[in-house]
């Protein structure tokens, strides 16, 4: 058997997340991923994801390992996949990886970034991965709160629904970052993130680049562990898993 890496790219509009959902009517990035892997190799595949996007979500650079009995060239599994796979997900690369290699367990940081669009409508390259928010934001304000989260603490208050034994995270970087007048993204880095993490986070920013909370109001928010503290979820649209570091 050997193990192979993909980075993969996708847009998340259509699917119900990332991960095989027994009950949901709509289609899952994971099992079109092993479908499609399933006929290049001529055996059922499973994969292990870096991170388990929701419905809606985005990716640049998914990673996903795997196992697999066939000599297939990595090279030549691309092309075939190029093939088989719909068009809102894409190979980046396709490598042999270590026998030890999880995509899972041996990442150390995971980036994300939420795109918001300064206008009520997006262009076409920004159609369905940016927040239309044409009213007045600060961004200076929203850069201010960004800093509460740098470190390790309890994320309970940006955490819905939390399964995990542990709500503390550490966040090595984030910021709001202004591309152009137009195009505003959040970048926020960390070992790991809690279920819609990101998007709590941006909806508390958004309320305080509003004028609505004030960036004491969004720390104090941040430190009660309270979901119910926190600002509502921004919209799933304008969040894209950006990179993986290992």
């Amino acid at each position: 058997m050997r193990r192979l890496r993909l980075t993969l790219g996708y847009h998340g509009t259509h699917y119900a997340g990332w991960a095989i959902q027994s009950r949901s009517a709509r289609p899952t990035v994971q099992a079109t991923v092993e479908s499609a892997l399933g006929s290049a190799l001529g055996h059922p595949v499973r994969v292990t994801a870096a991170g388990r996007t929701d419905a809606g979500v985005h990716a640049e650079a998914q990673v996903v390992s795997f196992d697999t009995s066939s000599t297939i060239s990595p090279a030549g599994l691309e092309r075939v996949l190029d093939n088989v796979l719909p068009e809102d997900v894409w190979v980046r690369s396709t490598e042999e990886a270590a026998s030890d290699f999880d995509a899972r367990r041996s990442a150390r940081r995971r980036w994300y970034r939420y795109a918001v669009w300064r206008h009520a409508s997006p262009p076409a390259e920004w159609h369905g991965r940016a927040l239309p928010y044409p009213k007045p934001l600060d961004l200076g304000p929203m850069r201010t709160a960004s800093q509460a989260l740098l470190g390790t603490h309890d994320f309970g208050a940006f955490a819905t629904r939390p399964s995990q034994t542990t709500t503390v995270r550490t966040v090595l970087a984030a910021d709001w970052l202004r591309v152009s007048d137009r195009l505003w993204l959040f970048e926020i880095c960390a070992d790991a993130f809690l279920k819609q993490m990101v998007r709590a986070i941006v909806g508390s920013s958004l309320l305080v680049g509003s004028g609505r909370w004030s960036p004491e109001a969004f720390t104090s928010a941040a430190a009660s562990t309270e979901r119910q503290a926190a600002g509502p979820n921004a919209p799933a649209l304008g969040l894209t898993l950006h990179r993986i570091d290992y």
